[in-house]
């Protein structure tokens, strides 16, 4: 008897959003997300106020929109998640740059739970004020009982540990249920009650005494900024971590569409309406702001802490501690900053949880379970001790500002340069979309995005290397930092190096108008 070669176990259907408005909500929903809160008001206001929406603008237009679309169609061509796309565009190689997006994605969520899970616990201060009247001792010492110097903890802060724990099984039942039934009907909650609730939010801000003091510090612009090239720099970078590209979501979220898609109108759909998001979150923030400096008897320029961890949990609740109604201005604030996250998280998560469920033959609920549980207990064991900021702050940093801008210049390099299939993406976009795209945003992807972002990447490189961060511990940088930054290719090249459960290399892509010729002469002149 001859023996047969065993077959492989064929891949599992392919879940697809409902239609285009799931996509659209899901991917606004990883869009508009905390950074659209608590940074881009503040980078703003550091780089020219009203002005800075002029290279704003710009980047968004050159930078974030093309690099969308590229993303959007790996995804939808090739569809699949982030290492099996990449491995259909680009090889082996394509497949260990997927996995690198993977491992930034896994790194990403490993802090960003614990900061929805301080939002949600602040959501529950509001109510009675418990911050009292030092908020900034409160959230260092009763809240977070930050230790005095970074280093790595083993004690537990139960008040961290608590939210934190409610906030996995949260996010790890929605990611179970699948794309539809999941993250699908998530976001159609979570997103419009985000909308609702930060309008209001804005409106209330804008009642506020000194609240046009406040926009008149946000929005005057200082044209002399524009010079500067660190300016453009901030626009840059600001577009590009606010709009979720880059690190695999985009190439996830894309491949669950349908199969005849408008890609590139959902496209300028989800990138105006995160920035329109970001530009409110200006408004209602420096309106804020305004009325904390009238009450004060000071200026917004000469207020401290107008970004980040100290805008959201010391400015604002000095904030709603002033104003009349502040228990109700406390929770408009931090449910949408929780709702924001959840919506950026589930979509980060499923970055991860799809990429293992397509390399092992993994349900949605056993991707979602197996990853979340290991992810669950890493946050956990880093992120609620006393020193969980430290390691926060430096992880954030590094992965960000080297790890994204690193995956972003190699994808637009590897997709133009090294297998030159660009044409084809091009062509893929134009088929299934009203609004086609031209040469432009292969000039665009081609040479503007490595060239802008890869100056961003080596400066900012260069000057961690040379003055490292925060004044923190050297050691402590290069372990949280630059090794973590040093894990992400190993774990990418581990991974690549295991066998996949189906034959993810005999996918054949859709037949699309003109796109297999082009694939053939491609092919031909290799």
């Amino acid at each position: 008897m001859s023996k047969t070669a065993p077959t492989q176990p064929s891949p599992r259907a392919r879940e697809q959003w409902s239609g285009q408005r799931g996509f659209i909500l899901a991917a606004i929903g990883s869009a508009v997300g905390l950074g659209n809160i608590w940074r881009f008001p503040g980078v703003a206001y550091e780089n020219g106020g009203g002005a800075f929406l002029v290279p704003y603008l710009v980047a968004l237009l050159t930078a974030g929109i093309p690099v969308l679309l590229l993303d959007y169609s790996i995804g939808h061509r090739f569809r699949g998640s982030a290492p099996a796309a990449l491995r259909r565009l680009a090889g082996r190689g394509g497949e260990t740059l997927g996995w690198f997006q993977v491992a930034i994605s896994f790194a990403i969520i490993l802090y960003y739970t614990v900061i929805i899970a301080w939002s949600a616990s602040y959501l529950v201060f509001s109510v009675t004020q418990a911050w009292g009247d030092d908020t900034q001792a409160f959230l260092y010492g009763e809240y977070l009982q930050l230790a005095d110097a970074p280093g790595v903890s083993a004690d537990v802060v139960p008040s961290v540990l608590i939210p934190l724990l409610l906030v996995w099984v949260v996010v790890l039942a929605i990611l179970a249920l699948g794309v539809q039934k999941g993250l699908e009907r998530a976001n159609l909650v979570f997103l419009p009650v985000l909308v609702v609730l930060f309008v209001t939010l804005v409106v209330r801000a804008l009642f506020l005494d000194g609240a046009v003091d406040g926009l008149n510090a946000f929005f005057t612009p200082d044209w002399s900024a524009l010079a500067d090239p660190g300016v453009w720099v901030s626009a840059y970078g600001q577009i590009f971590f606010s709009l979720s590209i880059a690190f695999g979501i985009m190439i996830t979220y894309s491949s669950y569409l349908r199969r005849r898609s408008n890609l590139t109108s959902t496209g300028l759909v989800v990138g105006f309406a995160n920035s329109s998001f970001e530009i409110l979150a200006g408004i209602g923030v420096f309106a804020a702001l305004g009325f904390m400096a009238a009450q004060s008897g000071t200026t917004v320029a000469e207020l401290e802490g107008i970004a980040g961890v100290s805008l959201a949990f010391i400015a604002f609740p000095q904030i709603i501690s002033m104003m009349p109604g502040g228990p109700i201005f406390g929770v408009l604030f931090f449910g949408s900053l929780t709702l924001a996250g959840l919506t950026s998280l589930l979509s980060i998560l499923q970055v991860v949880s799809a990429a293992f469920q397509e390399k092992f033959g993994l349900t949605a609920r056993q991707g979602a379970l197996r990853i979340g549980a290991v992810a669950a207990l890493l946050s956990v064991a880093l992120f609620s001790t006393r020193t969980a900021l430290y390691v926060l702050d430096t992880v954030d940093k590094y992965v960000n500002e080297v790890g994204v801008l690193t995956s972003a210049v190699l994808t637009a390099v590897v997709a133009t340069w090294v297998v030159r299939r660009l044409p084809e993406l091009q062509a893929h976009l134009n088929a299934v979309s009203s609004l086609r795209v031209g040469t432009w945003w292969r000039v665009l992807i081609g040479l503007v995005v490595p060239v802008v972002l890869g100056y961003i990447l080596v400066s900012g490189a260069v000057t961690l290397i040379q003055d490292g961060y925060e004044g923190y511990p050297r050691w402590f940088t290069n372990g949280f930092g630059w090794g973590v930054v040093v894990l992400l290719p190993i774990a990418a090249v581990a991974l690549t190096s295991l066998r996949w459960r189906h034959d993810v290399d005999g996918f054949t892509p859709d037949t699309l108008p003109g796109v297999a010729a082009r694939r053939s002469r491609t092919e031909a002149r290799r």
